[in-house]
Formats: structure tokens, C-alpha cells, sequence
């Protein structure tokens, strides 16, 4: 049985140089300040409301939503509960309540494929209150703004065919656009630099793969809808050792 080890997953066993293979500090960062000011109390999970937001703003912006929705239909089908999820996706269509419970529970539902059904916790429990719901609501529309700033999206939602090695065989990312390479975060504070590494390598594993659309890619961001935060930084600002230590230590070229 092939070991899944995820990007994520190797990050955390790797130690990096004091301050990181990327400093946070290194990005530039822009305030896409508005009006909306969050409710300081969610009810559920923080990594469900950030697949939510991500999710819905990616469905929002265009993207079929058996497509937006397909590692949590695949982790449905492994709990044997796909007609559940079946119901869950008719009934996201907007940024009605309905809709945003809906993608709650949805979401739910991948942590049986990408870590495997003993992390599965049944998705009828997660009942998001009103709190929460308003917060998802701002962040989406922030996300959908955001896009109409720095999109159009090129790719989303990719994996990395042909660029997956012995060392990380599993991972996906967020979103391309013509020149950059973007992670959604929905994150309380700034980025870490273990954030800033995932970033390095998805884009190092998208220029190994069969996606043609890397070659395009010259700069790394990371947009965090809950602080409305854009973080920049150029490729070409990082220098050839790092690049070629991550390629060989941490991914395994």
C-alpha cells in the first residue's frame, strides 16, 4: 500500500534555516481594506470555514461545483455517503444561509480522502451558526473582489501530475492566474514561513508537472480574506541555492 505524504505533511518534518527557506517579511503586502468588520466568534472549525470560503469563492467565480466540490464528493464516496452529498450540493447555490451550511458540511467530508476515513467526523454535526455564516458570507465577497483586482483565474483547484515524487506523492493547490501562482488563507495572523514554503513548493512541483501553465508563473501570493491581506513576492527574488536545496532535499529531485 503506497504511503500518502502529502505537501503539508512534509512540510512538517522538515527543519528549515533560522527564519525560513522564504521570510514572511520578504513579501509585500497590500490591505484591501472595506467596511466589514468580522464577528470575533466562529462555532466550527477554522480549517472548515477556510475550505468553505474557498470553496464558494471559486464556485462563485465560475468554476463548475462538482469540480470546486470534488475531493469532498471523493471523500463522501469512502464514508459511503454519497447521496448525502449528493443533496448537500443542490442546495449551494448562492450566499443564502442554506448555501453556506451547506458547503459547511460539505467540506466536511474531505478529510476522508486526503487523510483517510479514521479523521472523518459525521457532517450532520456541523450546524454553523449565524456568526459564522456572516463571516463566511464577508469573506467570500472579499474573495470575489480580490479576484476581480488580481484575476482572471488561469487554473484552479490543480494537482500536479508528473511532478509528484517518491517523497510527496499527494497535494493540490489554489488557484493560478497569469503570472502568479496564489494560496488562499484564511488565517487569523500573518502567513508563517511554513506557509511560504508550501507556496515554493507547489510552484516547484507545477514546473515539474504536465501543466504548461508555470512556465508563466514569476511571482508567489497568498491572499488571507479574513484580514482582506494580498502578500507578493517575486520568483526572481529568491536565489538559486534555496531553489535547489527545496527541489532536492525537500521535495526529493
Amino acid at each position: 500500500m503506497l504511503f500518502l505524504v502529502s505537501v503539508t505533511r512534509r512540510i512538517s518534518q522538515v527543519k528549515q534555516p533560522r527564519g525560513g527557506y522564504i521570510k514572511p517579511k520578504d513579501f509585500v503586502v497590500t490591505d484591501l481594506s472595506d467596511d466589514y468588520t468580522l464577528n470575533e466568534n466562529e462555532n466550527i472549525n477554522g480549517s472548515l470555514v477556510g475550505t468553505a470560503v474557498d470553496y464558494l469563492t471559486r464556485f462563485l467565480n465560475g468554476t463548475p461545483k462538482k469540480e470546486v466540490f470534488r475531493v469532498s464528493l471523493k471523500g463522501a464516496f469512502n464514508v459511503k455517503k454519497p447521496f448525502l452529498a449528493d443533496d448537500l450540493l443542490l442546495d449551494i447555490e448562492g450566499l443564502d444561509d442554506t448555501s453556506i451550511e451547506s458547503a459547511c458540511k460539505m467540506v466536511g467530508f474531505d478529510v476522508a480522502h486526503r487523510a483517510g476515513v479514521m479523521g472523518y467526523k459525521p457532517v450532520e454535526l456541523i450546524n454553523t451558526d449565524k456568526e459564522t455564516i456572516s463571516n463566511i458570507r464577508i469573506m467570500v465577497n472579499r474573495g470575489l473582489n480580490f479576484l476581480k483586482l488580481y484575476g482572471p483565474i488561469v487554473k484552479d483547484g490543480f494537482t500536479f501530475e508528473g511532478g509528484y515524487t517518491s517523497t510527496i506523492n499527494t497535494g493540490d493547490g489554489d488557484f493560478l492566474t497569469e503570472n502568479t501562482l496564489w494560496d488562499f488563507k484564511v488565517l487569523k495572523s500573518a502567513p508563517t514561513n511554513k506557509h511560504t514554503l508550501q507556496l515554493l513548493i507547489y510552484y516547484l512541483m507545477g514546473v515539474h508537472s504536465n501543466h504548461s501553465e508555470f512556465k508563466k508563473i514569476e511571482n508567489l501570493g497568498i491572499y488571507n480574506p479574513r484580514l482582506n491581506k494580498v502578500y507578493l513576492l517575486p520568483i526572481n527574488t529568491i536565489s538559486n541555492e534555496i531553489i535547489n536545496e527545496v527541489n532536492t532535499t525537500v521535495i526529493g529531485y
